[in-house]
């Protein structure tokens, strides 16, 4: 099933109306959908390198506003609909990992996983399930939403077709690098 929906989301990338599919599944993906945005926006952004910003930029503000909407089903509906979606994908554990997560390290957890390929929807729905500050919540998913686009758009302008294989293939090495880079920072500012 899985395959199937990653075909026809390639296809949406194409699509005339490309760019309101790209914002509608980069929205989706951050509550309820599977396939990342990812799978759009490398396709769409080797094709129109000039408009690889901007394709980074709909996939920011669509992923914070689908954030915004996991946030409020783990906030006001956990049991109704964040525990069977939890469920289905494997993570009904997850919350309380999270919670223990976002109780010891608050904004690092979104900043952590909201830059690697671990389901953004687990991070947003769990974080509205903790009670988390939103106003914390909306800032850290602004930033490390932005920073994972942006950095898929530069390299994708700076390497061309080229780096699209390597994309595909090393995607989590590249945001788990990222994602290290920022744990190094927050302990680098903690400590010194």
């Amino acid at each position: 099933m899985l395959h199937a929906l990653y075909a026809r989301v390639m296809l949406l990338a194409q699509h005339p109306r490309a760019r309101f599919w790209l914002g509608a599944v980069s929205f989706a993906e951050s509550s309820v959908f599977p396939i990342p945005p990812d799978a759009m926006l490398v396709p769409m952004a080797l094709a129109r390198p000039d408009q690889a910003w901007r394709l980074a930029a709909i996939c920011t503000v669509t992923s914070v506003l689908g954030g915004i909407l996991g946030y409020a089903i783990g906030y006001f509906l956990f049991e109704a609909i964040a525990e069977p979606i939890l469920t289905a994908y494997g993570h009904a554990d997850a919350l309380a990992r999270f919670e223990g997560w976002f109780q010891r390290w608050g904004a690092a957890v979104i900043l952590i996983k909201g830059l690697t390929p671990i389901p953004y929807k687990i991070v947003t729905i769990a974080a509205g399930a903790a009670k988390l500050d939103f106003a914390v919540f909306l800032a850290t998913s602004l930033v490390t939403r932005a920073a994972r686009f942006f950095l898929l758009a530069a390299l994708i302008r700076h390497y061309g077709p080229a780096v699209r294989d390597f994309i595909e293939k090393r995607l989590m090495l590249v945001t788990t690098t990222v994602a290290v880079l920022v744990v190094l920072g927050f302990l680098a500012l903690r400590y010194v």
